[in-house]
């Protein structure tokens, strides 16, 4: 994420898919000044596109797929409100 940014992933082993992602609240508010709304659960996938498109068909509220040269990614919320995040791991 730049030469400042790093985190911590962890998962019950390389097998896996399921993963658990830290960031620092300080780091992401570097990233993005408004980052207090920062979804701090993370989803991943390994097609981002088709997840973003079903989840709009499914009548989601999705925000823009953001493509990135570390990855993609794009944030969604329940049907609570709240803000979650879909990073696609590749």
């Amino acid at each position: 994420m730049g030469p400042n940014m790093s985190w911590i992933e962890v998962g019950p082993s390389n097998e896996e898919f399921t993963t658990l992602v830290l960031y620092s609240k300080s780091a992401m508010e570097q990233q993005n000044p408004s980052a207090v709304a920062h979804p701090s659960i993370l989803f991943s996938t390994n097609d981002i596109d088709s997840a973003y498109e079903k989840m709009k068909e499914k009548g989601v509220v999705v925000d823009d797929l953001q493509k990135m040269p570390f990855g993609s990614m794009f944030t969604f919320k329940d049907q609570d409100g709240n803000n979650y995040l879909l990073r696609e791991d590749k």
